[in-house]
């Protein structure tokens, strides 16, 4: 398909009435098979201690809150994981506040632990659960060097990080003015880093924090730029902003559902080469509609532990994933946390290819 130019995906983000049906036609054209994949994991957040305060977030803590995880012992981390291998789940997700090491009480409880960082006790982690059980990592560990991420690729069998947005404008907005990790070039960095390392990645947008719709197409285009560039970028997450009781934009207002709905059909226009994944636990009673504007992924859903950055949105039980999208026509099949396209040498190291 021809390269949509940034005028006309404004235009296709701005289409009302009977071009909203159209949009989602022809995203929903392309659709090469009726499988819609999901990934059965379990959710393992290593601290909600996080260098950043977005306005929009309920998982941070500070060291002192009474419900502080400075850091998930490997005995329970471990512990979780072969409860979730008993389940069959086949993606162990790490994820974590960014540079949480750089607090000393962290950095104190990883001592102790005997781990001079963070990165050295994920290391640590993912190669457990590569010897000990029939998981794969995924790593959402925020901002890293090259360095970092390639010492990570070792133990990993793919890697995520939002994007977010591009807009440097947010910086100085609530959703990120207390979020230095946020800088829309840190990310691009991190992101491209891993395309320059060949590592299986995911990233996405979080839709509804301030942004105006040329930033929106802005930030899918900077993505499209770096996936023609690297092909390492396996889905995009179009994520919809939730307000929450105490967070400091609880009461901005959320993205409309045709919001949604055109944004993922321009995705999937954009992204012919890539999943597209709306997550089900934030949408429940309009999740349908995004599989008929394009989108063919529910994402990671855990019969285990909840979503410790939305908890208080469920997963659906995998049996109502199956009849909402056999509902439609599609069927259900699970896949792993690297994508089939993935698995190969050149984007996989050696010890986590024999694995799989």
């Amino acid at each position: 398909m021809k390269m949509l130019s940034k005028d006309q995906l404004i235009s296709l983000l701005e289409v009302q009435g009977d071009g909203i049906l159209h949009l989602m036609m022809q995203a929903y054209s392309l659709r090469q098979t009726k499988r819609i994949t999901y990934s059965k994991n379990v959710f393992l957040p290593l601290t909600n201690i996080c260098r950043n305060d977005c306005g929009y977030c309920t998982f941070r803590r500070d060291p002192e809150d009474p419900d502080a995880t400075l850091i998930m012992p490997p005995p329970e981390v471990m512990k979780t994981i072969h409860q979730a291998d008993d389940y069959g789940c086949r993606e162990a997700l790490f994820t974590f506040g960014e540079q949480a090491d750089t607090t000393i009480q962290v950095h104190d409880a990883l001592e102790k632990l005997g781990f001079e960082g963070m990165l050295e006790y994920l290391y640590h982690l993912c190669e457990r659960t590569l010897n000990e059980t029939s998981l794969l990592p995924h790593s959402n560990p925020g901002v890293l060097q090259k360095n970092e991420l390639k010492m990570l690729r070792e133990v990993n069998a793919s890697m995520g990080l939002m994007l977010e947005t591009v807009s440097s404008r947010l910086m100085e907005s609530p959703a990120h003015q207390k979020s230095p990790g946020k800088d829309p070039k840190l990310r691009i960095e991190t992101i491209e880093n891993a395309g320059k390392l060949k590592i299986p990645f995911t990233t996405g947008l979080l839709i509804g924090i301030g942004e105006t719709v040329e930033e929106r197409v802005d930030s899918l285009l900077e993505i499209r730029r770096i996936q023609d560039k690297y092909g390492h970028i396996q889905e995009i997450i179009i994520q919809n902003f939730k307000p929450k009781p105490g967070i400091e934009m609880e009461f901005h207002s959320e993205p409309s559902l045709l919001d949604m709905i055109r944004m993922v059909a321009v995705t999937s226009l954009l992204f012919p080469d890539c999943g597209v994944q709306v997550p089900p636990n934030l949408n429940r009673d309009t999740t349908q509609m995004f599989l008929l504007a394009g989108a063919d992924d529910w994402g990671g859903v855990s019969p285990l532990t909840k979503d410790y950055v939305n908890p208080e949105a469920p997963w659906p039980e995998l049996n109502e994933l199956v009849e909402l999208t056999r509902e439609l026509g599609f069927q259900l099949e699970e896949r792993l946390p690297v994508y089939p396209k993935y698995l190969t040498k050149e984007f996989l190291s050696p010890r986590v290819k024999e694995k799989i």
